[in-house]
């Protein structure tokens, strides 16, 4: 019976911004130029990454990886979110959402744990900088890449099934411009409390104890950093930390308050103008923050401009 009532939905309708319909035309121009700028702007940092030689090290080798991640995530979602702001009505196939969501959640669970590493990257490079290239070798960066990557992939495919194994028997309107764990919850006709209590714990294992780790990091460099004894010392360790922190700071924020808050709290379009933010604005944070604030990037940028400009 709970087979026949799932199957009786084949599609979804994504509301999305339809609720703000004079919105709808602003809204697609803004996320469009937002959309090209990420992708113009992680495709500069991988292209600068991979032809500059003083950028073949692991903090730039994990930048690099990090913004194909971030342009993967996007695709993902905003090529869809921009078709359905232009339609009268916005769908989605079953077996779409599912691998919108499966998709979505994999590489959301990856960057969290790559900017795990790029905090552990930092704590070897400024507690440990005799050892640092010992301990971060290119083997090491590779494994921890792949294990970030595997592991995101995996807790995203088990919450996947685990939602699209609930019967979906009855209104099929998604109140979101994607397909997200907590919109479909409320869809569905049936509970599984034990799968939801699984999804909170890997969602909890993948953004809180990423965290926890990160904060470790810091709590370390910090105390080495309080050991140094010039001033200028200190300015310059903080400062290869700075860009990340940023990007840490918004891509947690949006990621706790949307997965690790209480059911009882959630609300609709809040929630979907805050998921703009994780979706739209980190990826678009992660080039702008590390092309203003690294100099390192900076010098390669202007070198990569300055051979381009002599070629022509």
């Amino acid at each position: 019976m709970e087979r026949e009532n799932q199957s009786m939905v084949t599609e979804f309708i994504l509301i999305g911004f339809s609720s703000f319909p004079d919105l709808q035309i602003p809204l697609f121009v803004v996320f469009t130029i937002m959309y090209f700028t990420i992708l113009i702007g992680n495709i500069i940092i991988i292209t600068t990454v991979r032809h500059e030689p003083n950028l073949h090290i692991p903090m730039y080798f994990f930048l690099a990886i990090l913004s194909s991640s971030e342009i993967c995530y996007t695709l993902i979602i905003i090529p869809n979110m921009l078709a359905n702001l232009l339609r009268e009505k916005g769908t989605i196939s079953f077996v779409g959402c599912a691998t919108q969501m499966s998709m979505f959640l994999g590489f959301g669970s990856t960057n969290c744990m790559l900017l795990t590493v790029m905090g552990y990257d930092r704590y070897v490079s400024i507690c440990k900088p005799l050892r640092y290239p010992v301990l971060m070798n290119q083997g090491l960066c590779t494994k921890l890449v792949v294990f970030s990557a595997s592991t995101g992939f995996l807790c995203s495919t088990l919450e996947t099934i685990i939602i699209f194994t609930l019967p979906f028997c009855g209104p099929n309107k998604i109140h979101h411009f994607f397909c997200d764990l907590a919109p479909l919850l409320e869809l569905a006709c049936g509970r599984n409390f034990m799968g939801e209590i699984v999804i909170f714990l890997m969602c909890f294992l993948v953004v809180f104890c990423s965290f926890l780790l990160i904060l470790l990091s810091y709590l370390l460099i910090l105390n080495a950093i309080l050991k140094i004894p010039t001033t200028e010392g200190k300015r310059k360790a903080f400062s290869t930390c700075t860009s990340h922190l940023i990007v840490v700071a918004v891509h947690f924020g949006c990621a706790s308050i949307i997965y690790l808050r209480p059911q009882s709290r959630y609300t609709l379009n809040e929630d979907m103008f805050i998921s703009v933010t994780y979706t739209l604005v980190t990826p678009l944070l992660n080039p702008v923050v590390y092309s203003l604030r690294n100099k390192d990037v900076q010098v390669a940028l202007r070198k990569s401009l300055g051979k381009s400009t002599w070629k022509m």
